[in-house]
């Protein structure tokens, strides 16, 4: 008991604990802080990684509508998509 209350009394006992309690409760780069930081980068990789699939997948479709040597491709997408008609034309759109 004695030799317990030697060490827990030991000014660089002291010291350092008090120094772990800052640096983990305290510091601007605590404990919490550290772990919310690897979730956010965490989320950012994910992310990263699915707009760079949404990217390649855009790229591919992009390429092959201009690729492609059939013009009706072209104005069928324009039009599905961007809701594009001609001067005499009327737009329809039907939502389900």
């Amino acid at each position: 008991m004695k030799k317990v209350f030697k060490v827990v009394t030991n000014k660089f006992f002291i010291t350092g604990f008090t120094f772990m309690i800052w640096c983990l409760f305290f510091d601007q780069n605590d404990w919490f802080t550290l772990h919310a930081r690897q979730r956010d980068l965490d989320d950012l990789k994910s992310n990263i990684t699915f707009l760079n699939g949404e990217i390649n997948k855009m790229t591919a479709e992009r390429k092959t509508l201009t690729d492609s040597l059939d013009r009706g491709k072209l104005e069928q997408y324009a039009r599905e998509n961007y809701r594009m008609k001609k001067e005499n034309e009327d737009v329809y759109v039907i939502e389900k």
